[in-house]
C-alpha cells in the first residue's frame, strides 16, 4: 500500500510541476545537458551544419562522387542554398 502511494504521489508532483511550460522546457534542456554528458559523440555529430564539404566532392572520394552520381543531390541544394 505504501508503494503505491508513493507512486501515485511521485505521480501527482510530476504532472503538477509539468503543467507549466516553462518547467517543461527547463527539463527539456536537463535532460539535453545530460545526454550530452553521457554520450557525447552522438551530440557532437549532430552539431557540424552546415556541412563544409557538402556539394563539392573531392574527385578521389569514391563513396561521395557515388552518392552523388546515384541522384543524392539534396545534400548540393542544401549547400547551395546556404552558400548563396
Amino acid at each position: 500500500m505504501k508503494k503505491v502511494l508513493m507512486v501515485v504521489g511521485i505521480g501527482a508532483t510530476a504532472s503538477m510541476l509539468l503543467s507549466s511550460k516553462s518547467n517543461r522546457i527547463k527539463l527539456e534542456n536537463s535532460f539535453r545537458d545530460w545526454m550530452r554528458k553521457i554520450k557525447p559523440s552522438s551530440y557532437a555529430k549532430n552539431n557540424n551544419l552546415p556541412i563544409e564539404k557538402g556539394g563539392n566532392p573531392h574527385p578521389q572520394d569514391l563513396e561521395d562522387n557515388k552518392m552523388v552520381s546515384e541522384g543524392a543531390m539534396y545534400s548540393v541544394n542544401f549547400y547551395n542554398e546556404k552558400l548563396q
